[in-house]
């Protein structure tokens, strides 16, 4: 017997039993009382309506209250000069944020799960981060920058990659414009976890230029001569004082530099304008720019 209910076999119910049991269902079906099936039904319609109807007014009050909210902490951003770029991620933030958590009390309100939700869309962020782990990189850099500001909207940089003048700091990437116009777009974890030089955080810029003379030229005609171009263009700065020094004794030449500060909006004005002015005066005045030169000795064996 024992064997018997343990086995595998299926049991056939017989026809009598199906009978009965259609018949009871029968029955149960003719007993029903429509009138409290409606009322149910009413019942159940005026609750979802009156659930949608209370999502609805949660919706455009929060929208309202997220769009003031946002709007005070534009003019308090405002009032305060936050920078530019700053602004706006915080902005953007604030708006998501109100957002999802307006579409998580219509949820709750509904009456689904809000934390199975909560859960569920945690699981597939934490998806979409393994997925795009390299854009969260630059993500996560944009923040730090955004943050930390090691550089600003105008600000001229320059990176391992590129130089250039920043127009925008996005959430993933850095925009800049090169001296020959061109737009480059790097990526924020590479910025972030570089080496940025910032020459807009300091007022003045120093130029430099390196000029290679013949050896035997006269050093104290030409270093009087490259100081004399240098501090007649009004734009170079007294203070840090202009000055010139021997840089190099190379193999073919002996290399001059010549040193001074001008403001950082001068800078490229300067260096171009005292260029020009000294591959123009300073054969005038003595100094021969010479080509390389490598002397070969030739031995003939008897």
């Amino acid at each position: 017997m024992i064997d018997f209910l343990q086995s595998d076999t299926p049991i056939i119910v017989p026809d009598s039993v199906q009978k009965a049991r259609f018949a009871e269902s029968v029955q149960q079906l003719t007993n029903l009382d429509l009138k409290e099936v409606w009322a149910e039904m009413v019942d159940w319609f005026v609750w979802t309506g009156i659930k949608l109807l209370v999502a609805l007014a949660i919706f455009y009050v929060g929208r309202w209250i997220v769009r003031r909210i946002v709007k005070v902490l534009d003019r308090i951003m405002t009032l305060r000069n936050v920078e530019v770029s700053l602004h706006r991620f915080l902005l953007t933030a604030a708006g998501v944020v109100g957002n999802v958590i307006i579409f998580v009390i219509i949820i709750s309100v509904l009456g689904f799960d809000s934390t199975s939700f909560v859960a569920m869309l945690a699981s597939a962020g934490l998806a979409i981060g393994m997925a795009l782990s390299g854009t969260l990189q630059n993500f996560a850099g944009g923040v730090m920058i955004l943050v930390q500001r090691p550089y600003k909207v105008g600000d001229f940089i320059e990176t391992n990659l590129a130089s250039g003048t920043v127009i925008d700091i996005r959430l993933f990437t850095t925009v800049l414009h090169t001296v020959d116009k061109k737009t480059i777009y790097i990526p924020n974890s590479t910025i972030s976890t570089g080496v940025v030089n910032n020459y807009s955080t300091s007022t003045t810029r120093r130029c430099s230029w390196k000029v290679s003379v013949s050896y035997g030229d006269d050093y104290d005609r030409i270093r009087e001569a490259m100081m004399e171009i240098v501090t007649r263009d009004g734009r170079v700065l007294t203070e840090p004082a202009p000055y010139v020094r021997i840089d190099a004794l190379a193999d073919s030449a002996v290399v001059i530099e010549a040193r001074a500060w001008v403001k950082n909006e001068d800078f490229w004005a300067v260096y171009d304008s005292v260029t020009e002015a000294f591959y123009k005066e300073l054969p005038e005045r003595g100094a021969r720019f010479p080509f390389p030169q490598l002397d070969v000795n030739i031995k003939r064996e008897s």
